[in-house]
C-alpha cells in the first residue's frame, strides 16, 4: 500500500516515534489522525504538519474513547486504511518500586489499548488495510529493570503474530516493529533507572523507526516482525534461544552499556 490519499491513525503521535511516523506519512500524502494526551502540544504539532494532520486529544487508557475513535475518524476523514499502535508508557526500574496501579497502567496502555483499537478498527479497515505495532526488542528478551515493560511488549508481539491469521481473513495485514533504544525523550523522565543493558545496543533515531513503519505499510506480508537495529534483534533472539549464552554475555554488555550511558548523559547534560 502506498500512503498517498490513505487515512491513518497514530497513537502517541505528539512526540518521538509517533510524531516521526506522522511527519513521514503526511509527507507521503496521507491524512493522519494524531492521538495524544496533551491537547495543546498535539494542536501545535498538527498545525506545524499542515492540513493533512488532525488532532484527536485523549488518553488511550480511556478504552471507551479509544473504541469510538475509528468511527470518528471515518466520519471526519472519509475512511481508515492504516493503524499505528505507538502509544506506550514505561515505569522503569525494579517493579517492586512501583505501585500495582502503575504496573497495571503499563499493560492497559502498551497492550490492552492496541488490542481494543485494532479490534474496532478491523470493522472499518478495507481489505489491504494494515495495522502496525511499535513493540520493542525488550519484548524478545526480558530486560532487567524492565520486567513489566518487557512483558507488555512480548504480549503485544505474540498477540499480533497470532492475530495475523484472524485479520488476514478480512484481508488486513499486521506487523510489529521492534526497536532497541531510540534517541527520544523517553529516557529523560527517569534516566537513573534506565538499565545499562539498554545502552549496550546502538541507539537509533525516531526517523529510522518511522522508515521501518513505512516499509511495513508498503510491504505485502503479514505477521511481520521487524527488528531495528537488525543485529541487536538477532542477538536478542539468540540469547532467548540459548539462555546460557545470554547469561555469559550479560556482564560484558552491561559494562559496555554503562560506559555508553555515561557518554549519553554527558552529551545530553543529564
Amino acid at each position: 500500500m502506498e500512503p498517498k490519499d490513505q487515512v491513518a491513525i497514530i497513537t502517541g503521535a505528539s512526540s518521538g516515534i509517533g510524531l516521526a511516523v506522522a511527519r513521514l506519512l503526511v509527507a507521503q500524502g496521507a491524512k493522519v489522525a494524531m492521538v495524544a494526551r496533551g491537547a495543546e502540544r498535539l494542536r501545535k504539532v498538527c498545525e506545524a504538519l499542515g492540513p493533512l494532520a488532525h488532532a484527536f486529544p485523549f488518553d488511550v487508557a480511556d478504552l471507551a474513547a479509544l473504541a469510538a475513535l475509528p468511527g470518528q475518524v471515518v466520519r471526519k476523514l472519509g475512511g481508515l486504511d492504516i493503524v499505528v499502535n505507538n502509544a506506550g508508557i514505561h515505569h522503569r526500574g525494579d517493579m517492586l518500586r512501583h505501585s500495582h496501579d502503575k504496573l497495571a497502567q503499563m499493560f492497559i496502555v502498551n497492550l490492552v489499548a492496541p488490542v481494543v483499537l485494532t479490534r474496532v478498527a478491523a470493522d472499518v479497515l478495507p481489505p489491504g488495510g494494515v495495522v502496525i505495532n511499535i513493540a520493542s526488542l525488550a519484548g524478545k528478551l526480558g530486560v532487567p529493570g524492565s520486567a513489566v515493560y518487557s512483558g507488555t511488549k512480548a504480549g503485544l508481539r505474540f498477540w499480533a503474530m497470532a492475530a495475523a491469521e484472524d485479520l488476514g481473513r478480512r484481508g488486513i495485514r499486521i506487523a510489529n516493529i521492534n526497536p532497541g533504544p531510540v534517541d527520544t525523550g523517553f529516557f529523560a523522565d527517569d534516566f537513573e533507572n534506565v538499565s545499562a543493558l539498554t545502552f549496550s545496543q546502538p541507539m537509533v533515531t525516531a526517523d529510522a523507526v518511522a522508515a521501518r513503519v513505512l516499509e511495513a505499510i508498503r510491504g505485502e506480508g503479514t505477521g511481520l516482525d521487524l527488528d531495528i537495529p537488525y543485529a541487536s534483534g538477532k542477538l536478542a533472539t539468540l540469547s532467548y534461544l540459548v539462555p546460557g549464552l545470554g547469561r555469559m554475555l550479560r556482564p560484558m554488555l552491561e559494562r559496555k552499556g554503562a560506559a555508553a550511558k555515561r557518554r549519553y548523559a554527558e552529551k545530553r547534560g543529564i
